[in-house]
This record gives C-alpha cells, structure tokens and sequence, in this order.
C-alpha cells in the first residue's frame, strides 16, 4: 500500500455547479451601450404602474395630497433611489456576476437562494399586474377595431403574457433593442397625454390637486415610502443590469444614467397618475384615459402607448431578475425559466390590485413588500461596502465547497428589520432600512462569520496495489 499526495485541479469559474447565465460577463462581451442603457430606465419608468401609483394619491376622487407635495415627495424618492442604484451597481458592473450570486456574500450559497424569493415574487407579480393592464388596453383597440363585437380581457392577457415571454426568450440583446425603440415612443406619448390634460382639464386639475390642503405629516411619508417601494426591488438587484452595461464608465457616471431618465420618467408618470385620478375620479389609468378621451383615435393611440410601456416594463424589470432566481434554485435552462415566470405570473390574480374606485391595493402591496426589501437593500450594502470594502474573490464566490451553505446574521437582521417595520407599514421601507443595516452591523460585530472558507489545496489519496 502507497500513499501519495496529489494536487488537485485548481478551480475556475467555469467549473462552478450553476447556470451558464449566472456565470460572469466579461468585458469584451457586454453589449449595452450608454443610450440604450438610459432607453432601459426611461422605458421602464413610462409605465402604466407608475401612473397608478400616481392615482393611489386620489380616493374616491379626493386627493390626499397637494400637487407641491406630491412633487416633494417624488424628488426625495427619486433622489434616494438613484443614490441607492449607483451604489449597488458596482457588484455587478465591476464583476460581471448577477444579483442572485451577490446574496451569498452575506446570506451564503442556501441562504442566498431563498432569500432571492424576497425579489422574485413581488417581481412576479409586478409582471402580472403590468401585463393585466397591458390587456385591458389591448381589449380597448380590439372593441374599437371589431365595432364592440370583440370584448375580451382574459384572452388579451394572455396575448401579452405570450408575446413578452417570446421576447424575453430572444434574450438580454433582443430586450435592449426593444427599450431603445419603444421608449422614445411611449415618452413622446405620455407627454401628448401630460399636455392634453393640462390644456382641456386644467381648471378640475386645479380645484383638485392644486388647491389642496394635502398633508406633510405621516401621508406624505408613506408616499415618499411607496415611491420608494415602487423601485426597491429593481434596484436592489442593481447587478442583473450593470453586469450588460459597457466598461470603463466611472461610478459618477452610471450614477447619472439612472437619475436622469427616471427623474423625467418617474416624475412624469405620477404627475400624470395623479391628475387623471383628480379629473376622472377613477384610480385605473386603463379606464380613465377611455373615458377622458372620449375619442376612438386618441383612445387607439393612448391604449397602444400603455401597451408598449408594459412590454418595456416587464422586460427590463419584471422578466429577467425572477429567471435568474428560478435558474439559480432549480438549476434550470434560462429558457424554461422565463416560461415558468410567465406562467406564474399569469396565475398572480393581478386584477385584484387596482379597482376603479381606488388603487389602494398596488399601495398596501409596494409598501407590504418593501417591509423585507428594505433590510434586505441594507444588509447587501452594509456586506460590499462595510464588510468586504468591495474586494470580491469571484472563485471563492462561485466556488460551493468554499461557501458557507447559510450565514445567520443576515437573515436575523433581516427578521428584525422587517418585525420592525411591520410596527408602521406606512414607512415599512425606510424603517426596515435603517433597523435592518444597524442590526447586521452589530450581529457581525457580537458573532463574527467567516466571509469565505479556508483554502483547502491538497487532499489525500490512498493508492491499492
């Protein structure tokens, strides 16, 4: 009998048990460039769930806040929320690694994989609502083009739920040629909307958003909060978007290509929301656009611009992040994946959200949401930034033997910033947030965890001859 020491083959990536999507991109193979990149953000922010969080501002045709505060209330989040996206992004643009392999620095290789849930369902379900609305716009082209003979929702959803997966299938290349394209369009569009409305409704607009008392107490917070919900899944998950963006841009830079287009974007959209809500005294922009414009032509143009900003929407935001998640835990084809979310999605009840006296529930829903959303943004901020001060080794990361299959202190302070913010759901996000940071920063200062496995080099064979 001999025994012999052996070197065992040093790892790579590419020997890493996971999906060929969740593997790095390199440089040479990012094909995002800076326009379409801002095109994305802007696609995305033109959409039909932001103009119903707008409307959530008006109950039963009253607003709750002024227009001056509403706009305070956007700037803030919208401040927030690019200061947020250009900090996370780094992960992912100096790496090349996707969001669900961010996790695991502080929620480990299991850990990691449910803790991922926490962003794929609400995104999930964001796909659903999108694309219900989407079809409700898609049903009012089809009763004006058959004469009212056609009058069927459920099948336009499913039209929609067919045609974006079929997109997402063509990929992240197919998905950047489509936002380029159609957010220039769906911008010219709801600005023609944003201009008819202050031209032939400016007087209601006044009486009912501008001349309003409103409130600077808890409602205006627990708007700045929604605001904030409404992106806190997309940026948290930064690094499935600046992982396709080109390099060598600097960190400024990316900065700027999120504040821009979603300060026009976001901004206008929930201006917009806000006053077809006050004119209207209905809360789905779907059915207040039909009935404001009672014109079939502005109608045909109208419901075709929501139908090309939920396509934007739901490819930038809503598709990809879920896939990735599902690829990850069931160790899948990207293609299946994207099926299975469309699927999931279509089973989500999305029409439940939005009734035409109030949009109140895709409110109660962000803000439900944001209570683990938020921690969940503080911890994997506190981890790069405090805890690692951004050095990642990308073999250690991808390598299972080398991963810790749960590390505790993240999803402790992940229980106690949401049991907190659960206390006041109206400000779920900012309280989740802070406890949630704070609470990861002390667990890892009273029980230190190892952030990567000692190196193991050699292994021992026993040879029989």
């Amino acid at each position: 009998m001999q025994t012999t020491l052996t070197q065992r083959k040093p790892f790579t990536i590419e020997d890493a048990p996971v999906s060929e999507d969740l593997k790095p991109i390199s440089n040479d193979h990012r094909t995002v460039g800076v326009f379409a990149y801002m095109s994305m953000w802007l696609g995305d922010g033109f959409n039909i769930g932001n103009i119903t969080l707008g409307s959530s501002l008006v109950v039963a045709g009253t607003a709750t806040m002024s227009l001056t505060q509403t706009l305070v209330a956007a700037a803030i989040a919208i401040f927030i929320i690019s200061v947020i996206f250009a900090l996370n992004d780094r992960f992912g643009y100096l790496t090349g690694a996707p969001y669900v392999m961010q996790l695991r620095l502080s929620f480990g290789k299991t850990g990691a994989k449910f803790a991922s849930l926490l962003r794929g369902i609400p995104a999930i379900i964001w796909f659903g609502f999108q694309s219900w609305t989407g079809a409700l716009a898609l049903n009012q082209i089809a009763k004006i083009m058959t004469g009212g003979s056609f009058n069927n929702t459920a099948i336009c959803f499913v039209i929609m739920q067919v045609v974006q997966v079929l997109i997402a299938l063509k990929g992240f290349k197919s998905i950047k040629v489509v936002t380029s394209i159609i957010s220039v369009i769906v911008m010219i569009a709801l600005f023609g909307v944003f201009v008819l409305l202050i031209t032939q409704h400016g007087t209601v607009i006044q009486s009912k958003l501008i001349n309003v008392h409103g409130s600077w107490g808890l409602t205006f917070f627990s708007f700045i909060v929604a605001f904030l919900g409404n992106y806190t899944a997309i940026f948290e998950s930064a690094a499935d978007y600046s992982r396709e963006l080109k390099p060598n841009l600097s960190n400024k830079y990316r900065g700027f290509l999120y504040f821009l287009p979603i300060t026009v974007a976001y901004g206008i959209t929930i201006v917009t929301g806000a006053m077809l809500a006050a004119v209207t005294g209905i809360s789905s922009p779907v059915n207040a656009m039909s009935h404001i414009f009672n014109n079939n032509l502005i109608t045909l143009f109208v419901s075709g611009f929501i139908i090309l900003g939920v396509i934007t929407t739901n490819s930038v935001a809503n598709i990809m992040p879920p896939t990735y998640i599902l690829t990850s835990l069931l160790k899948m084809p990207q293609k299946w994946a994207i099926a299975i979310v469309g699927l999931l999605a279509a089973c989500s009840f999305p029409w439940l959200l939005v009734q035409d006296s109030s949009s109140a529930g895709l409110a109660l829903f962000i803000r439900s949401y944001s209570v683990f959303l938020g921690p969940m943004t503080a911890i994997i901020l506190v981890e790069y930034y405090i805890e690692r001060h951004q050095s990642i080794n990308l073999e250690t990361l991808y390598n299972d033997n080398k991963q810790q299959a749960v590390k505790w202190n993240a999803p402790i302070a992940l229980a106690i910033g949401a049991i907190v913010a659960l206390m006041q759901v109206d400000l779920s996000w900012i309280i989740g947030f802070v406890v949630g940071g704070i609470a990861y920063l002390v667990l890892n200062r009273i029980r230190k965890e190892k952030r990567d496995l000692p190196e193991n080099e050699q292994i021992e064979q026993i040879d029989l001859e």
